[in-house]
């Protein structure tokens, strides 16, 4: 099944242990062939920014290969 980028926009992102990471809003993406790269989630009060990379903005940063199902919500893995 194919799933558009804007599909995942604001959809709730946890780990795989069950932890709310936060919100899913953006990706970044090589221009040059369309490859998905990174994965931008803005997160929730709970979690503890200095446990993960952050982008300029604040935003928590995974690559894209770690999405590991998308359905009500995103489960992001190691």
């Amino acid at each position: 099944m194919k799933i558009m980028e804007n599909e995942l926009r604001g959809k709730t992102v946890m780990s795989e242990e069950g932890l709310y990471l936060g919100v899913f809003r953006n990706s970044t993406v090589d221009e040059r062939t369309g490859q998905l790269h990174q994965v931008l989630i803005e997160p929730s009060d709970d979690v503890d920014p200095r446990l993960y990379h952050l982008d300029e903005q604040g935003n928590l940063v995974f690559p894209f290969t770690s999405i590991k199902s998308v359905k009500d919500v995103v489960i992001i893995g190691h």
